[in-house]
C-alpha cells in the first residue's frame, strides 16, 4: 500500500510476503520496484481503516459481545466469561488466530488481566501469548517502552537516559517520573499494571440479557437449530424468572462459518418467561434460517424485558374467569403466523363521534376509562371513513327504500331510525347525522346515515358500517 509523500511515494504498510523480499514502510516505491520488478503497488487510500476494523470487529461479535476498535490497527475484546465456552483460553485464541489468518490478516493477540498488558505482549512479547492471572506485571518487565502506547516525544526521553525497557523505570519513585516524563507515562502504567481505569467504547452496545452457545460442529440441520435455542431460551429464561423479569422481544442469532448472520425475531404482548410458549414462536420462523455449510455460534438475546406482574388481572375487562396468560400466549401464536399488525384491541373513548368513540390500545394492560356503550347498537365492523352513497328516499326523515353502494343496488326490506348524532362543537363544526340501520333483501343488515337536514343542498347519504 502506498501514498503519494512530498511528490514520491512512499509504501505505507507491507505483506510478509513483501517484506521478507526486502520491501518495508518508508521506503519509495521507485527504489522497491528496481528491488522486486514484481511488486504489486496499492493506492492506500485514507480512511479506510476505520470500516475495515468496523468489518473485522464485527465478524469477532461471535467471540464476545465486547469489541473495541483500536486504532490504527488493533481491536480490543472482552473475553470475560467467553472463553470456557471454547475449551478454555488456549483454544479460544487459537480459534481466533486461524481463522483470521485463513482469511488472509497477519494477526497477532495475546490475553491479559488488562487491556495494557495484552496490548503491550502481543505486539512486543516473546513467548506465551496467554499470560496467566496476576502474571501480567511480571510480563511486562522485560518489554521495551514502546510497549506502554507512550508518545514519541516521551519514548526519545526515555531513551537518552538509557531507560529502555519498563523494568527499568517501573519501580521508580512516582514524583521523579511524573516531573521528568508527564503524567501520562503513569496513568500508561497504571493501564497497564491494572491500577488504574481503562474504558472500552464497544462497536455494539452489550445487551444485558444476552446468552451463547458455540457449537464443536457446524450446525446444518433444522433440528440442530431448534436444540440450540432450547437450550439458550431454558438459560435465559431461568435467569429471567429469578430476577421476576420477562421477555417482550427476543433476537434469535446465528453465525455462519462463511461469514453471514442468520437471525429471526419475536415479539409478545406481555411479559414472558415461559420457555415452551417462546420456542413454539421461535419454531414458526426457524424454517427462514439458511444454515448453507453450517451455524457455528449461537446467540440469544432479549433487548426488551419488563417486569412480570405478581397478580394477572383480567385483559379484556370483561367478566368471567378467563385466563390472561393463555389469551395473552394465543395472541403471540396468532401474531407469529400472520404478522403483529393484524392483530388490534380497541377501547371505548370518550366521543359521540363513531369514528372518534373508539381508540387503539397501545397495550394488552391498558384500562378503559369508561364503560362500552350499551344503550345503542353498534355495527361490528365500523368503517374508518365513511363512504357515499347514492340513496332514493321516499319523504324527509324516512329511511332510503334503496342505495347503491360500490356498484351494487340494495333493496331496503326493513329500518330503523333515525339516530341523531351531533358533532362534539369543540372538536369541529359541522352538519349533524341521522343514522338508520337498515337490512336488504338477503338479510344483510348496514348501518347509514344522512348528512345534515333532508333539504339541505349539503345533504349526502353514507354508509358507515356492517352488522354481524
Amino acid at each position: 500500500m502506498a501514498a503519494p509523500e512530498r511528490g514520491r511515494m512512499v509504501i505505507k504498510a507491507a505483506s510478509i510476503t513483501a517484506q521478507n523480499k526486502g520491501i518495508d514502510t518508508g521506503m519509495v516505491v521507485a527504489d522497491c520496484r528496481a528491488i522486486l520488478p514484481e511488486l504489486k503497488v496499492f493506492d492506500d487510500e485514507p480512511g479506510q481503516m476505520v470500516p475495515l476494523l468496523n468489518a473485522i470487529g464485527e465478524w469477532c461479535l461471535r467471540y464476545t459481545p465486547i469489541v473495541a476498535i483500536d486504532l490504527p490497527e488493533g481491536l480490543i475484546l472482552d473475553v470475560s466469561g467467553c472463553t470456557h465456552l471454547w475449551g478454555g483460553e488456549k483454544e479460544y485464541l487459537k480459534d481466533i488466530l486461524n481463522r483470521l489468518r485463513t482469511f488472509g490478516y497477519d494477526i497477532r493477540a495475546s490475553i491479559a488481566d488488562t487491556i495494557g498488558a495484552a496490548w503491550a505482549v502481543s505486539r512486543f512479547g516473546q513467548v506465551s501469548p496467554i499470560i496467566e492471572p496476576g502474571n501480567h506485571i511480571a510480563a511486562l518487565l522485560q518489554l521495551p517502552a514502546a510497549a506502554l502506547r507512550l508518545d514519541a516525544a516521551i519514548l526519545t526521553r526515555l531513551d537518552k537516559l538509557g531507560l529502555y525497557q519498563i523494568n527499568s523505570f517501573i519501580k521508580m519513585p512516582r514524583t521523579a517520573l511524573r516531573r521528568r516524563f508527564g503524567q501520562e507515562l503513569l496513568n500508561r502504567l497504571d493501564q497497564a499494571t491494572g491500577q488504574g481505569i481503562e474504558i472500552l467504547e464497544p462497536i455494539q452496545p452489550v445487551l444485558p440479557y444476552q446468552e451463547r452457545l458455540p457449537s464443536l460442529e457446524p450446525i446444518r440441520t433444522a433440528p440442530g437449530i431448534e436444540i440450540a435455542l432450547r437450550r439458550l431460551l431454558e438459560v435465559l429464561c431461568n435467569r429471567l424468572s429469578k430476577e421476576g423479569k420477562g421477555l417482550r422481544k427476543g433476537i434469535f442469532k446465528g453465525y455462519r462459518i462463511d461469514g453471514h448472520l442468520e437471525q429471526i425475531e419475536i415479539g409478545t404482548n406481555k411479559a414472558s418467561n415461559n420457555i415452551e410458549h417462546l420456542f413454539s414462536l421461535f419454531k414458526l420462523k426457524i424454517e427462514t434460517i439458511t444454515p448453507a455449510l453450517g451455524i457455528e455460534l449461537f446467540i440469544l438475546e432479549a433487548p426488551l424485558v419488563e417486569e412480570v406482574p405478581a397478580e394477572q388481572e383480567s385483559l379484556w375487562n370483561i367478566s368471567g374467569s378467563g385466563d390472561e396468560t393463555a389469551i395473552a400466549e394465543l395472541l403471540d401464536r396468532i401474531a407469529g403466523k400472520v404478522g403483529s399488525e393484524t392483530i388490534h384491541r380497541y377501547l371505548p373513548a370518550e366521543h359521540y363521534w363513531p369514528e372518534r368513540s373508539i381508540k387503539i390500545a397501545s397495550s394488552l394492560q391498558e384500562k378503559p376509562l369508561i364503560d362500552w356503550r350499551v344503550d345503542q347498537r353498534r355495527p361490528v365492523n365500523l368503517l374508518r371513513k365513511p363512504e357515499e352513497i347514492e340513496v332514493s328516499v321516499p319523504l324527509p326523515d324516512y329511511p332510503p327504500l334503496l342505495f347503491r353502494y360500490k356498484g351494487i343496488l340494495h333493496q331496503i326490506k326493513k329500518a330503523d331510525g333515525p339516530e341523531r348524532i351531533e358533532q362534539e362543537w369543540w372538536l369541529q363544526q359541522g352538519l349533524h347525522r341521522d343514522y338508520y340501520q337498515v337490512e336488504d333483501e338477503y338479510g344483510v343488515r348496514y348501518w347509514l346515515f344522512r348528512s345534515g337536514h333532508y333539504n339541505d343542498e349539503e345533504t349526502k347519504w353514507f354508509i358507515h358500517g356492517f352488522f354481524a
